[in-house]
């Protein structure tokens, strides 16, 4: 039997605190509420909705960074709370502010990265130049450092760095927020590429509707029940 991608089956996860017990009584609030949806093996999914919604925390608990209050989150076939060594085997993770040594070049960066991934060396490097080269960086920039890099090239970066890994699953949490147009077109036409090429699965929260439209196979809206019951679109 061929798994589903990703599986979540009425997620639910809650915060709280004494400042919250001040506000709402009983100090927890719902980021996540009963979220059910599948995403399909190949599938570019998108996650859509305003900022503070939800969708930041439900990459992290598909990610293993979080743990659910109620409900299953699995992946391949394995789930995220009782095998999430084989979970983080599966998949990589880009964030909105993508973490760097800033002073080292992009090259540097991703061979630290990639002995982390306990990937040989060697290897690694001719691995780097090749991701680097098709999302469009000239060979003279990456041995600059990172932060004479345009967001939308360090971004780049950032997914080039996921994909060492070689995950079958990349979550992507609002990559191109906050970048020009020009920057927020190259790093959808990256995400296009690697599912076109390497068939990656791609779960990208976003807040564009346009972008959802343009570039998203299928969408999941409204994550928590204030903003209404949970709909794959």
């Amino acid at each position: 039997m061929r798994h589903n991608a990703v599986t979540l089956k009425e997620v639910t996860k809650a915060f709280g605190g004494a400042w919250l017990r001040r506000t709402n009584g009983n100090g927890r609030k719902l980021a996540v509420d009963r979220v059910s949806f599948d995403v399909k093996p190949g599938e570019i999914f998108g996650v859509l909705g305003p900022n503070g919604s939800g969708k930041s925390t439900l990459i992290r608990l598909i990610a293993t960074l979080l743990l659910p209050d109620g409900g299953q989150v699995t992946i391949f076939g394995h789930d995220a709370v009782r095998e999430a060594m084989a979970v983080r085997r599966l998949i990589n993770r880009v964030s909105v502010e993508a973490a760097f040594f800033k002073k080292l070049s992009p090259m540097e960066n991703l061979v630290y990265a990639a002995r982390l991934y306990g990937l040989d060396a060697t290897q690694a490097r001719a691995e780097i130049l090749s991701l680097l080269g098709r999302f469009g960086l000239e060979r003279s920039a990456i041995g600059k450092p990172m932060e004479e890099m345009s967001r939308g090239m360090q971004q780049k970066v950032a997914i080039a760095r996921a994909l060492l890994s070689r995950p079958a699953i990349l979550l992507l949490d609002e990559p191109t927020t906050g970048l020009d147009p020009r920057s927020k077109l190259e790093v959808q036409a990256a995400v296009r590429e690697l599912r076109s090429e390497h068939g990656t699965t791609i779960l990208q929260t976003t807040h564009d509707m346009n972008e959802a439209d343009g570039l998203c196979d299928r969408l999941a809206t409204r994550l928590r029940a204030d903003r209404g019951a949970p709909s794959p679109l």
